[in-house]
């Protein structure tokens, strides 16, 4: 089974999988709309309208493990994210990222090694992984690095599908 197989489910309730994106690359990253980083909502709705054309997906996840900052419901995720950081990209529904109930997609991508070479459970909102367009995970970036940070700028750029 690879990535694109794993079942998901849209903000909305319905049925995805990362098989949706194939060709493209995809920053996907867990949110919450009452912690501390939630500002870096603006920056990834910034690295969506820069390169969505070029080939990326920016995939939102709401999570509520970390601090009960994601307490909403869908229709509240939605709104908030549409009316304070104007969110155009996806969202996919409420998931748990780390624990016994972590979503299979997770236990896949908690595989994946940061920069220090550190795997393991998600560290809190706004850590993300950037899968390449043929499904691959390619870097895990933590949650204090902003979406306009150098070192993800240039791992995006590295993935963006050839023109």
């Amino acid at each position: 089974m690879t990535l694109y197989d794993i079942p998901l489910r849209t903000l909305t309730g319905e049925p995805t999988s990362l098989g949706d994106y194939r060709g493209r690359a995809v920053l996907l990253v867990n949110v919450a709309s009452k912690c501390g980083l939630t500002p870096q909502y603006a920056g990834l709705e910034r690295l969506q309208k820069e390169y969505g054309d070029r080939g990326l997906t920016v995939l939102g996840v709401p999570c509520n493990q970390f601090g009960g900052q994601e307490p909403g419901t869908a229709e509240e995720i939605e709104t908030f994210c549409s009316t304070t950081y104007g969110v155009s990209f996806p969202l996919l529904e409420k998931t748990e990222v780390n624990g016994a109930n972590r979503h299979p997609l997770y236990a896949e991508l908690t595989r994946v090694a940061d920069a220090d070479g550190e795997a393991g459970d998600v560290q809190w909102n706004f850590e993300k992984f950037l899968i390449s367009p043929a499904g691959e995970p390619v870097a895990r970036i933590r949650p204090r690095t902003e979406p306009d940070a150098p070192e993800l700028v240039k791992a995006i750029e590295a993935q963006l599908p050839a023109a």
